[in-house]
């Protein structure tokens, strides 16, 4: 009789192969993506930084700069949606596929994220260019509203999209990764710095101002994102699987 190894066995190398590749191409397009937006809108309307300006200022020169204000926002919005597959590509790719809850809760983080910052962005695509164009009619009366749907959009993009729930996804993928092992250490105590980073902004919940704080935490998250697209990229396929698990066994005959 002849033992033979289960057909998952066999082609988990060329799987492992597919995710980190896959993984470390998005985590490369992502790393990169964001500073297509960060030229574009900071060139037009010193973007990021302007997000804080009042309504007189911020809404003659959205009106101004619409179309380049336009495509910036698109861009940024490509890079947002990204985010979900990039998040759950990472999460294979450094967790060896592992399947918990807490796999499924950093997903469950990632795609609340994914929906949180697509809301904040959109405000620039949608509300804001009417607000613009109205301004002028009535300033005082748009300029509250400016307030109050900015601040609103904010906080769902920038708080909950960018910093709390994305935490949430970064956490629980460390956790995961330092468990199994797969990438490594300096990787993991990196995304455990960019974790940190992320989380800052949120103490203006407390009614702290956050300043750049946003920007600290979105730039040490890309910074992570390219390290890992080169570690994925460089990493032997399957090396990993082929320690850990158990020795082929030789075909034996009755």
């Amino acid at each position: 009789m002849i033992n033979n190894l289960p057909a998952a066995a066999a082609i988990r190398p060329d799987a492992d192969r597919v995710v980190m590749r896959t993984a470390a191409i998005l985590l490369g397009i992502e790393g990169c993506l964001l500073f297509a937006p960060l030229g574009v809108l900071g060139t037009a309307i010193g973007w990021p930084a302007s997000l804080g300006d009042p309504a007189s200022f911020a809404l003659p020169r959205l009106l101004e700069q619409d179309p380049i204000v336009r495509f910036g926002s698109l861009v940024y919005l490509a890079y947002s949606v990204l985010f979900l597959p990039v998040a759950v590509w990472t999460t294979r790719a450094l967790t060896n596929g592992a399947r918990s809850l807490l796999a499924s809760t950093a997903i469950g983080f990632a795609v609340a994220s994914t929906l949180a910052r697509t809301i904040g962005i959109l405000r620039w695509l949608t509300v804001m260019p009417g607000l613009a164009r109205a301004y002028p009619s009535a300033p005082d009366q748009i300029a509250l509203l400016y307030q109050a749907l900015n601040g609103y959009g904010g906080g769902i993009g920038e708080l909950l999209g960018v910093s709390l729930f994305a935490v949430g996804w970064m956490g629980c993928t460390m956790v995961l990764a330092w468990r199994t092992g797969v990438a490594p250490r300096w990787l993991i105590i990196a995304g455990g710095i960019a974790t940190v980073a992320l989380a800052l902004p949120l103490i203006e919940l407390a009614g702290v101002d956050p300043g750049a704080l946003t920007s600290v935490g979105t730039t040490a998250l890309q910074l992570w994102f390219l390290a890992t697209a080169f570690v994925l990229a460089r990493s032997p396929a399957g090396r990993r699987s082929a320690v850990s698990a158990p020795p082929a066994k030789q075909a034996t005959h009755a």
